[in-house]
């Protein structure tokens, strides 16, 4: 069972929150008005169709793109241009295409953010890097290039580099999208792991399966709206709005399809 909470405070605000938040990409609305608060020690799987504005919510979270209305706060401050050095200190993300570098072994790719974010000494970093490679059981891989690991592998060392600069929340966009089916679980246990531990964490991700069992709350995103959420159990067995039911429904019939 997820363990939402396990760093909130009795009274505490929310660590992230974001009101009205207006997005568009030439003349499309892709994020239409988002309300959204995420407290701390909170997993929350955001599930939907492609193009419903996902994953462009978490870039907007992170400042990976710039906002047309509304308002972001995340880890106690306003994610506008001025902050957002600062915010990705503390809002860690996570991306499908692992996007490590290819010159750096698995080691130098983790160790690398604290060196050039933190000023971090290179003999701490890699210290601390051995940790992290050690906390998603790739310690033996340490010294290997990333053309050298699977996608499993590569997106482990991705989720230690996001760790690196210890983040009070961390963003998962479709991280095992990229993986063959055999790579997904590997990848999934980590992100769990983390779960059960009180990381505070926004995934964005079509393994429904993994949704229900780790997530405290799903959100149902619909033409750039949240459409419904609520806990797993409630959205996926009682869905209330017609584009819910009919995204649970598409689910089912696929699974059948796949099982059968």
């Amino acid at each position: 069972m997820p363990t939402a909470n396990l760093n909130a405070s009795p009274g505490a605000g929310p660590i992230v929150a974001v009101q009205g938040l207006r997005k568009t990409f030439s003349t499309a609305t892709v994020l239409d008005g988002i309300d959204l608060t995420i407290a701390a020690g909170e997993v929350v799987a955001i599930i939907g169709r492609s193009g419903s504005g996902k994953s462009t919510l978490l870039r907007c979270i992170n400042g990976l793109e710039g906002i047309d209305g509304g308002t972001i706060h995340a880890a106690g401050m306003p994610v506008v241009p001025s902050r957002y050095r600062d915010v990705r200190r503390s809002v860690g993300m996570i991306f499908q295409s692992f996007n490590l570098f290819p010159h750096l072994t698995a080691l130098e790719n983790v160790a690398l953010p604290q060196i050039v974010m933190n000023k971090v000494p290179r003999e701490v970093a890699n210290a601390n890097a051995a940790r992290l490679l050690e906390r998603v059981h790739l310690s033996e891989r340490a010294r290997a290039y990333p053309a050298k690991l699977s996608g499993g592998q590569q997106q482990r060392v991705a989720i230690a580099r996001a760790l690196s600069l210890d983040p009070q929340v961390l963003l998962c966009d479709e991280i095992t999208s990229a993986l063959d089916p055999e790579m997904v679980g590997e990848v999934l246990d980590v992100v769990a792991g983390l779960a059960r531990g009180g990381m505070t964490m926004l995934l964005v991700t079509h393994e429904m399966g993994f949704a229900r069992q780790a997530a405290d709350r799903v959100i149902f995103m619909h033409e750039g709206k949240v459409c419904e959420q609520g806990p797993p159990a409630q959205l996926f067995d009682h869905p209330q709005t017609a584009p819910l039911q009919q995204f649970v429904q598409s689910i089912r019939h696929q699974g059948h399809e796949a099982r059968g």
